[in-house]
Protein backbone atom coordinates (compact mmCIF):
# COMPACT_ATOMS: atom_id res chain seq x y z
CA UNK A 1 0.00 0.00 0.00
CA UNK A 2 1.18 3.72 -0.49
CA UNK A 3 2.13 5.36 2.32
CA UNK A 4 0.85 9.14 2.66
CA UNK A 5 2.73 11.21 4.24
CA UNK A 6 1.35 14.44 6.84
CA UNK A 7 4.24 17.04 8.09
CA UNK A 8 2.99 19.88 10.89
CA UNK A 9 5.26 22.49 12.63
CA UNK A 10 3.58 21.41 15.67
CA UNK A 11 3.22 18.34 18.29
CA UNK A 12 -0.30 19.72 19.10
CA UNK A 13 -2.54 18.36 15.83
CA UNK A 14 -1.72 14.55 16.97
CA UNK A 15 -5.82 14.21 18.52
CA UNK A 16 -7.19 16.00 15.19
CA UNK A 17 -5.04 13.74 12.79
CA UNK A 18 -5.50 10.35 14.74
CA UNK A 19 -9.40 11.37 14.82
CA UNK A 20 -9.41 11.18 10.38
CA UNK A 21 -6.34 8.63 10.00
CA UNK A 22 -7.05 6.02 12.98
CA UNK A 23 -3.86 3.93 11.53
CA UNK A 24 -1.42 7.00 11.91
CA UNK A 25 1.72 5.83 13.35
CA UNK A 26 3.60 9.05 15.41
CA UNK A 27 7.38 9.52 14.29
CA UNK A 28 8.69 12.46 16.44
CA UNK A 29 11.49 14.74 15.44
CA UNK A 30 12.63 18.25 17.76
CA UNK A 31 10.91 20.85 15.00
CA UNK A 32 8.60 18.68 13.09
CA UNK A 33 6.10 16.02 13.49
CA UNK A 34 5.33 13.14 11.00
CA UNK A 35 2.42 10.76 10.62
CA UNK A 36 2.74 8.28 8.46
CA UNK A 37 -0.06 5.96 7.27
CA UNK A 38 -0.44 2.83 6.12
CA UNK A 39 -3.81 3.19 4.60
CA UNK A 40 -3.88 3.87 0.98
CA UNK A 41 -5.15 7.08 0.40
CA UNK A 42 -4.24 10.83 -0.78
CA UNK A 43 -1.20 12.58 0.93
CA UNK A 44 -2.58 15.59 2.17
CA UNK A 45 0.54 18.44 3.77
CA UNK A 46 -0.28 20.01 7.13
CA UNK A 47 1.90 22.94 7.75
CA UNK A 48 1.90 26.24 9.96
CA UNK A 49 -0.38 28.09 7.32
CA UNK A 50 -2.91 25.95 7.65
CA UNK A 51 -3.14 25.56 11.27
CA UNK A 52 -4.27 27.65 14.44
CA UNK A 53 -2.05 26.80 17.17
CA UNK A 54 -4.63 27.62 19.85
CA UNK A 55 -6.89 25.14 18.47
CA UNK A 56 -4.82 22.33 18.65
CA UNK A 57 -2.90 22.36 22.31
CA UNK A 58 -2.36 19.43 24.41
CA UNK A 59 -2.14 18.96 27.86
CA UNK A 60 0.64 18.26 30.13
CA UNK A 61 -1.31 15.01 30.63
CA UNK A 62 -1.04 13.95 27.26
CA UNK A 63 2.52 15.17 26.19
CA UNK A 64 4.83 13.03 25.02
CA UNK A 65 7.62 15.09 26.36
CA UNK A 66 6.35 15.39 30.31
CA UNK A 67 8.57 12.85 31.53
CA UNK A 68 11.59 14.96 30.50
CA UNK A 69 10.26 18.31 32.39
CA UNK A 70 7.90 16.84 35.40
CA UNK A 71 8.19 14.64 37.92
CA UNK A 72 6.94 11.41 37.17
CA UNK A 73 5.33 10.63 40.35
CA UNK A 74 3.12 13.64 39.70
CA UNK A 75 -0.77 12.06 40.47
CA UNK A 76 -3.39 12.99 37.82
CA UNK A 77 -4.70 15.90 40.09
CA UNK A 78 -1.40 16.97 40.73
CA UNK A 79 -1.24 16.71 36.82
CA UNK A 80 -4.46 18.90 36.21
CA UNK A 81 -3.28 21.42 38.57
CA UNK A 82 0.20 22.30 36.25
CA UNK A 83 -1.30 22.17 33.21
CA UNK A 84 -4.09 24.52 34.43
CA UNK A 85 -1.05 27.34 35.30
CA UNK A 86 0.96 26.60 31.90
CA UNK A 87 0.18 29.30 28.90
CA UNK A 88 0.78 27.92 25.54
CA UNK A 89 0.74 30.70 23.10
CA UNK A 90 1.18 31.13 18.77
CA UNK A 91 4.95 29.15 18.02
CA UNK A 92 7.68 31.84 17.75
CA UNK A 93 9.23 31.94 14.74
CA UNK A 94 12.90 32.30 14.31
CA UNK A 95 14.93 34.89 15.58
CA UNK A 96 12.14 35.87 18.10
CA UNK A 97 12.97 36.45 21.02
CA UNK A 98 11.73 34.54 24.07
CA UNK A 99 13.27 36.91 26.58
CA UNK A 100 16.29 39.46 27.20
CA UNK A 101 19.22 40.13 29.61
CA UNK A 102 17.97 42.26 32.33
CA UNK A 103 14.17 41.48 31.67
CA UNK A 104 12.29 40.60 34.93
CA UNK A 105 12.02 36.31 35.64
CA UNK A 106 8.08 36.31 35.10
CA UNK A 107 8.37 32.40 33.25
CA UNK A 108 10.10 29.32 33.06
CA UNK A 109 10.24 28.40 29.27
CA UNK A 110 9.75 24.21 28.56
CA UNK A 111 10.40 23.76 24.79
CA UNK A 112 7.44 21.77 23.34
CA UNK A 113 8.86 21.81 19.64
CA UNK A 114 11.92 23.62 17.78
CA UNK A 115 14.99 24.70 19.48
CA UNK A 116 16.25 28.36 21.17
CA UNK A 117 19.71 29.10 21.98
CA UNK A 118 20.37 31.21 24.91
CA UNK A 119 23.29 33.71 24.59
CA UNK A 120 24.85 37.26 26.12
CA UNK A 121 26.06 40.41 24.58
CA UNK A 122 29.65 41.47 25.84
CA UNK A 123 30.47 45.13 25.84
CA UNK A 124 31.72 45.11 22.16
CA UNK A 125 28.37 43.99 21.33
CA UNK A 126 28.75 40.57 19.97
CA UNK A 127 26.71 37.73 21.28
CA UNK A 128 28.52 34.73 22.47
CA UNK A 129 26.19 31.63 22.86
CA UNK A 130 25.78 29.73 26.05
CA UNK A 131 23.72 27.04 25.08
CA UNK A 132 21.24 25.69 22.97
CA UNK A 133 17.82 23.84 24.03
CA UNK A 134 15.57 21.29 22.33
CA UNK A 135 12.51 19.96 22.80
CA UNK A 136 11.14 18.77 26.59
CA UNK A 137 14.31 21.42 28.07
CA UNK A 138 13.46 24.20 30.17
CA UNK A 139 15.04 27.49 30.40
CA UNK A 140 14.63 31.00 32.45
CA UNK A 141 16.71 29.42 35.76
CA UNK A 142 19.22 32.43 35.31
CA UNK A 143 17.23 34.57 36.49
CA UNK A 144 16.56 32.74 39.83
CA UNK A 145 19.08 34.35 42.01
CA UNK A 146 17.86 38.52 41.16
CA UNK A 147 14.66 37.91 39.57
CA UNK A 148 16.23 39.14 36.31
CA UNK A 149 17.14 37.16 33.62
CA UNK A 150 21.11 37.10 32.99
CA UNK A 151 20.81 36.52 29.54
CA UNK A 152 18.67 36.35 26.51
CA UNK A 153 16.55 33.12 24.81
CA UNK A 154 16.02 32.91 21.24
CA UNK A 155 13.83 30.83 18.68
CA UNK A 156 16.28 29.12 16.39
CA UNK A 157 13.28 28.12 13.84
CA UNK A 158 9.93 27.72 14.38
CA UNK A 159 9.52 26.88 18.17
CA UNK A 160 6.40 25.18 20.16
CA UNK A 161 6.62 26.48 24.02
CA UNK A 162 4.78 26.03 27.04
CA UNK A 163 4.69 29.33 29.36
CA UNK A 164 4.78 28.65 33.25
CA UNK A 165 4.40 31.49 35.22
CA UNK A 166 7.20 31.51 38.36
CA UNK A 167 4.76 32.85 41.01
CA UNK A 168 2.88 29.74 40.02
CA UNK A 169 5.78 27.63 39.87
CA UNK A 170 6.31 28.80 43.76
CA UNK A 171 2.53 28.56 44.85
CA UNK A 172 2.42 24.93 43.38
CA UNK A 173 6.02 23.58 44.74
CA UNK A 174 4.32 24.31 48.09
CA UNK A 175 2.28 21.71 47.90
CA UNK A 176 3.79 19.40 45.46
CA UNK A 177 6.69 18.70 47.15
CA UNK A 178 7.74 16.41 43.86
CA UNK A 179 7.80 20.05 41.33
CA UNK A 180 9.89 21.48 44.08
CA UNK A 181 12.52 18.34 43.96
CA UNK A 182 12.21 18.38 39.64
CA UNK A 183 12.75 21.92 39.82
CA UNK A 184 16.06 21.67 41.92
CA UNK A 185 17.20 18.44 39.54
CA UNK A 186 16.39 20.68 36.33
CA UNK A 187 18.49 23.47 37.80
CA UNK A 188 21.42 20.97 38.83
CA UNK A 189 21.82 19.84 35.43
CA UNK A 190 21.88 23.15 34.15
CA UNK A 191 24.51 24.36 36.36
CA UNK A 192 26.17 20.40 35.48
CA UNK A 193 25.89 21.81 31.96
CA UNK A 194 27.92 24.83 32.53
CA UNK A 195 30.83 22.92 33.93
CA UNK A 196 30.89 21.00 31.43
CA UNK A 197 31.12 23.68 28.86
CA UNK A 198 34.01 25.53 30.83
CA UNK A 199 36.02 22.10 30.80
CA UNK A 200 34.82 21.78 27.06
CA UNK A 201 36.42 25.32 26.15
CA UNK A 202 39.61 25.17 28.68
CA UNK A 203 40.92 21.08 27.84
CA UNK A 204 40.12 20.00 24.23
CA UNK A 205 40.97 20.31 20.68
CA UNK A 206 38.70 21.55 17.97
CA UNK A 207 38.00 17.71 17.29
CA UNK A 208 36.94 16.91 20.66
CA UNK A 209 35.16 19.82 20.92
CA UNK A 210 32.98 19.07 17.48
CA UNK A 211 32.98 15.56 18.98
CA UNK A 212 32.01 15.90 22.24
CA UNK A 213 29.06 18.07 21.04
CA UNK A 214 27.89 15.65 18.18
CA UNK A 215 27.28 13.18 21.35
CA UNK A 216 26.24 15.63 23.72
CA UNK A 217 22.81 15.85 20.57
CA UNK A 218 23.11 12.57 20.01
CA UNK A 219 22.20 11.22 23.44
CA UNK A 220 19.57 14.18 24.04
CA UNK A 221 17.49 12.99 20.72
CA UNK A 222 18.05 9.61 22.06
CA UNK A 223 16.34 10.87 25.30
CA UNK A 224 13.41 11.92 23.34
CA UNK A 225 13.10 8.72 21.86
CA UNK A 226 14.51 9.98 18.47
CA UNK A 227 17.38 8.56 16.60
CA UNK A 228 20.86 8.45 18.09
CA UNK A 229 23.21 8.52 15.00
CA UNK A 230 20.54 10.24 12.52
CA UNK A 231 19.36 13.98 13.14
CA UNK A 232 18.93 18.14 12.06
CA UNK A 233 21.35 20.06 13.95
CA UNK A 234 19.12 23.38 14.29
CA UNK A 235 21.99 25.40 15.17
CA UNK A 236 24.04 27.13 12.06
CA UNK A 237 27.64 26.53 11.84
CA UNK A 238 28.67 30.08 13.09
CA UNK A 239 26.60 29.50 16.65
CA UNK A 240 28.50 25.75 16.83
CA UNK A 241 31.40 27.75 16.33
CA UNK A 242 30.46 30.45 18.87
CA UNK A 243 29.66 27.95 21.55
CA UNK A 244 32.53 25.75 21.28
CA UNK A 245 35.29 28.70 21.15
CA UNK A 246 35.54 28.23 17.50
CA UNK A 247 36.22 29.99 14.16
CA UNK A 248 33.27 28.82 11.89
CA UNK A 249 35.73 27.88 9.32
CA UNK A 250 37.20 25.41 11.49
CA UNK A 251 34.14 24.02 12.54
CA UNK A 252 33.34 23.42 8.78
CA UNK A 253 36.71 21.77 8.11
CA UNK A 254 36.47 19.98 11.15
CA UNK A 255 33.01 18.37 9.85
CA UNK A 256 34.98 17.92 6.90
CA UNK A 257 37.10 15.58 8.59
CA UNK A 258 35.58 13.70 10.49
CA UNK A 259 33.18 13.02 6.85
CA UNK A 260 36.45 12.03 5.19
CA UNK A 261 37.50 9.88 7.80
CA UNK A 262 34.10 7.81 7.69
CA UNK A 263 32.74 9.05 11.21
CA UNK A 264 30.27 11.24 9.82
CA UNK A 265 27.66 11.80 6.57
CA UNK A 266 27.13 15.71 6.26
CA UNK A 267 24.33 16.83 4.25
CA UNK A 268 23.72 20.71 5.22
CA UNK A 269 22.16 20.24 8.66
CA UNK A 270 21.22 16.77 8.42
CA UNK A 271 24.01 14.28 9.83
CA UNK A 272 24.45 10.67 10.19
CA UNK A 273 26.79 9.33 12.90
CA UNK A 274 28.11 6.25 10.73
CA UNK A 275 31.02 5.46 13.49
CA UNK A 276 29.48 5.76 16.37
CA UNK A 277 32.57 4.57 18.69
CA UNK A 278 35.43 6.25 16.66
CA UNK A 279 33.60 9.31 17.78
CA UNK A 280 33.11 8.20 20.74
CA UNK A 281 36.47 7.80 21.04
CA UNK A 282 36.91 11.52 20.16
CA UNK A 283 35.02 12.91 22.67
CA UNK A 284 36.44 10.74 25.14
CA UNK A 285 33.37 8.97 25.95
CA UNK A 286 32.57 6.21 27.24
CA UNK A 287 29.47 4.82 24.71
CA UNK A 288 27.04 1.87 24.40
CA UNK A 289 26.09 1.47 20.34
CA UNK A 290 22.53 2.09 19.61
CA UNK A 291 20.71 2.00 15.84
Amino acid sequence: MAAALYICSTRTICCPLAARFPRLILIYSPSWLLYRSSVETHSELVTPMNLKADKFTVSCQHCSLNALCLPDTLSENEMIEVDHVVKRGKPYQRGQILFEAGSPLTSLFAIRSGAVKSYNIDENGEEQVIGFFLPGEILGFDGLERKRHESSAKALETTGVCEIPFLQVEVLSRTIHNLQSQMYRLLSREIRQDQELQMLLAKKTAEERIGTFLMGLSIRYEQRKLSANRFRLPMARTDIGNYLGLAVETVSRVFTRLQGNGVLSVDGKEVEILDRAQLCGIAHLECTLTD
